[in-house]
């Protein structure tokens, strides 16, 4: 437990406050909008690159320079007082960057702020803030569903009825504390330029015991990453801890995204397991040669949800605006945001696809069962065995 937490502190602990492009955006340039900043913890970002490259550092550091930061009343146009919503969010920078855009554009009167890294960061960040009895934020938008539980536990969350929630076609608490807003798919990917796909293991179970591919296969790191945290533990659950001794027989790496991808691309790398998005995102963005395999075994599907917490734990109590907003992310406006964004609409009555993806449906057929209560008690436990067994190689 230690070494976990002691991993996602450092993640934490390096701040810095920039706003799109490095700069406060100004309010004027989108009709209408609130003033919407970004907050970053250090860890992945869009592509896997630090959350801190996007922008200009403030040059503060540390959690007291991001909670006295998020913690105070945000003032829109001229001059006025209005509201406060603090959004803690593992999505990619690219993703923010849209939905501020659309977030400022539909709620002017709002002040909604970000404060954005890997999930590992956000949760190492959520413990420490818990001492003070009051968290810095008031929504929750994490990668895996896992970490819902564990906040609902703990008597974090505030209940609501969202009116978009009867669309959705993705599963959300039945007692109303969090939804569903974006489908993330782990996958495996290959660059046919540089192998034929007979050459190449095209299952979860065949990454971790292929001979071909030994010393040539990544993955991200499920002590920082919610999503390799999530695919880790339905590997586990379908083919038990012996799956880590494969991987680690396989000489895995364990990198962020964008190296994974660059080294995937220079056929350094054979396969590797990686989010569906960040290969659809590489082939249209890039011109990409590279594609995904969705494995014969079955696609690991991860809803990422969206959580308001309660009047005790939200930093600005701004409970109906946290609804509002909540409620846009379910909205077919709010679901076009995240499907130009590679990831998958949770809405039933929804056609639009992500560029280069296959239907859901088709992915839900054969797809691996996550059990999110399973990831949420053995979390600590998946992390402190990747830690000894993958990265320290088991000594």
């Amino acid at each position: 437990m230690k070494k976990i937490v002691c991993l996602s502190i450092i993640l934490a602990l390096t701040v810095s406050a920039v706003f799109a492009g490095g700069k406060k955006e100004n309010a004027d340039t989108v009709s209408g909008a609130s003033s919407v900043f970004d907050y970053s913890l250090s860890g992945a970002g869009a592509g896997g690159a630090s959350t801190s490259d996007a922008g200009s550092s403030s040059g503060v550091s540390g959690y007291s320079a991001v909670n006295s930061a998020i913690s105070t009343t945000g003032t829109g146009n001229n001059g006025r007082n209005i509201p406060t919503v603090v959004i803690y969010t593992s999505m990619y920078e690219n993703i923010i960057e849209a939905v501020k855009t659309e977030l400022g554009k539909q709620f002017p009167q709002y002040n909604i702020v970000f404060v954005y890294g890997e999930s590992g960061a956000i949760q190492s960040k959520i413990e420490g803030e818990r001492g003070a009895g009051r968290l810095g934020c008031d929504i929750v938008l994490v990668a895996e569903p896992s970490y819902s539980i564990e906040l609902k536990a703990n008597g974090m969350l505030h209940r609501y009825r969202p009116a978009e929630a009867a669309n959705l076609a993705f599963g959300s608490d039945p007692d109303g504390y969090w939804y569903p807003v974006r489908i993330n798919n782990m996958v495996l990917a290959y660059n046919p330029a540089r192998n034929n796909r007979n050459a190449i293991p095209t299952s979860f179970y065949g990454f971790a015991n292929d001979d071909r591919v030994r010393g040539a296969i990544s993955m991200t790191n499920p002590i920082t990453s919610g999503t390799a945290t999530a695919a880790v533990a339905a590997l586990l659950e379908k083919y038990g801890y012996a799956y880590y001794a494969s991987l680690r027989s396989q000489n895995i790496a364990v990198d962020t995204v964008s190296t994974a991808i660059d080294k995937l691309e220079s056929g350094e790398y054979k396969v590797i397991m990686v989010l569906e998005e960040s290969i659809l995102r590489r082939k249209q963005e890039q011109g990409s040669a590279l594609e995904v395999i969705y494995p014969s075994d079955g696609t690991v599907i991860i809803p990422s949800n969206i959580m308001i917490l309660n009047e005790k734990w939200s930093a600005n109590r701004n409970i109906q605006a946290a609804e509002s907003i909540a409620n846009w992310f379910l909205s077919a406006a709010g679901q076009n945001v995240i499907v130009s964004g590679w990831m998958h609409s949770v809405r039933s009555n929804f056609d639009r696809l992500p560029q280069g993806a296959r239907p859901i449906n088709e992915i839900r057929a054969n797809s691996i069962r996550v059990n999110w209560d399973f990831v949420f008690r053995q979390r600590d436990m998946i992390r402190i065995r990747f830690e000894d067994q993958i990265i320290n190689r088991g000594r």
